[in-house]
C-alpha cells in the first residue's frame, strides 16, 4: 500500500546507518525476507514484479523496523462492531 515503509539500521563498523524503503506509489507495498543470511527488503507492484530490492548481511542488521500506513476499518466508518455480543 502506498506509504508503506521499513526502516533498517546497520552497523557500519564504528557507526549506524539508517536506510529506508518506501512504496512509493499507488498499489506498491514492501516485503522483507531472509534467505541464507541476507535480509532482503522489496517494493513489490500489485502483480508481484519487484521495482527495486535492498540487500543486507543478517549479521550487521541491527534492527527491521516495519511501519504500515493506518488503513481504514469498515467497522470503523459504519461505528457498528462487525459481530454482535451474544450475551448483550
Amino acid at each position: 500500500m502506498k506509504g508503506d515503509r521499513v526502516e533498517i539500521v546497520v552497523d557500519a563498523g564504528d557507526t549506524t546507518r539508517t536506510y529506508e524503503v518506501v512504496a512509493s506509489r499507488a498499489g506498491r507495498r514492501v516485503e522483507t525476507a531472509v534467505r541464507r543470511g541476507v535480509v532482503e527488503v522489496s517494493e513489490v507492484t500489485r502483480s508481484g514484479s519487484v521495482v527495486r530490492t535492498a540487500r543486507f548481511m543478517a549479521t550487521r542488521v541491527l534492527a527491521l523496523v516495519e511501519q504500515p500506513v493506518p488503513r481504514e476499518d469498515s467497522s470503523e466508518l459504519s461505528g457498528r462492531p462487525l459481530r454482535e455480543d451474544p450475551e448483550s
